[in-house]
């Protein structure tokens, strides 16, 4: 049986294959931190600009592998790289089925799905942001069969930067974020559409419900459609919901929006085990974890109203 890795231990090296807005700020964040840390990117100017934080440039990877690039690249990431065959690979896409079923298939075990709930509009090494991922929820995927040392390394990565860990199975991922995020990008694309056919006066008058409405439209369309082409049973179904909720009673729809939007349930801190059931029993809870201890995790659960 494995043992567990402890916080004294020594924290293994993060590579970071990918420099763009996530990537290059996760290992920004990392360095700034004082973990070693080392990347790769295809751009020149990526590299320039993770090399001025404190990011060691390589093509030898060890330790974590995290790979920040677009989904349709993740098969070919690693290719013309050189990485420990020990090392633990995960990843921050944000649709987890396709990439497990491709790189689950190759690392078996030593794959460890993830995706921090972040990001904005903005693209390339232009947008990092080292404070990026604080405060921010981090899915981190437990399979039957993850390695769960490998997990909880993953987990102390995603805590190193400020984020809260949010333990979910890859299917569990996709059904939640075709919810809250994949449709909501659909959503303000149409907005934005529709709105542009009402003429230049509407345009004109959009103020901030339109612009609040509308923030993620902005996105670059490959990457928004990759994403949810790539999760698009669990997203039509999302849509579908939301289709359903638009065909109610004007009143009734707004009243059941507010209530929903007015709720503000407080924390209830907890200590989990180090226990794939455990652990999943948190997230499916609206928990997460938010501090490694040695022989178990603390986190928080929604207080009861």
């Amino acid at each position: 049986m494995s043992a567990f890795p402890v916080p004294a231990m020594p924290a293994p090296p993060v590579g970071v294959i990918g420099l763009g807005q996530l990537g290059g700020s996760l290992a920004a964040a990392l360095a700034a931190t004082g973990r070693q840390v080392s990347g790769w990117d295809v751009d020149p100017g990526a590299r320039e600009a993770a090399a001025a934080r404190g990011v060691r440039i390589t093509q030898e990877f060890a330790g974590i592998v995290v790979l920040a690039v677009p989904l349709p690249d993740l098969d070919s990431a690693l290719h013309p790289l050189t990485v420990d065959p020990d090392a633990t690979i995960t990843d921050v896409g944000s649709v987890k089925r396709p990439v497990l079923e491709t790189l689950g298939a190759g690392f078996g075990g030593r794959f460890v799905g993830g995706h921090p709930m972040c990001g904005t509009e903005r693209s390339g090494h232009p947008a990092v942001d080292p404070a990026l991922f604080t405060g921010v929820r981090w899915a981190v995927c437990l399979e039957p069969d993850t390695e769960l040392p490998r997990w909880l390394r993953v987990a102390e990565v995603a805590l190193a930067v400020g984020a809260e860990v949010v333990p979910v199975t890859a299917v569990e991922h996709d059904d939640a974020v075709a919810a809250i995020s994949h449709v909501p990008h659909l959503l303000a694309a149409a907005l934005a559409a529709a709105a542009a056919h009402a003429g230049p006066l509407a345009l004109a008058l959009a103020a901030g419900s339109f612009r609040d409405g509308t923030r993620v439209a902005a996105s670059d369309p490959a990457f928004v459609t990759a994403m949810v082409e790539g999760n698009a049973v669990p997203t039509a179904t999302a849509l579908g919901r939301v289709e359903a909720q638009l065909r109610r009673p004007w009143p009734e729809l707004v009243a059941a929006g507010h209530e929903v939007a007015a709720r503000h349930p407080g924390r209830r801190t907890v200590r989990v085990p180090l226990d794939r059931t455990a652990l999943l029993a948190l997230g499916r809870a609206g928990g997460a974890v938010t501090r490694r201890l040695a022989a178990f995790v603390e986190g928080w659960v929604p207080a009861a109203d």
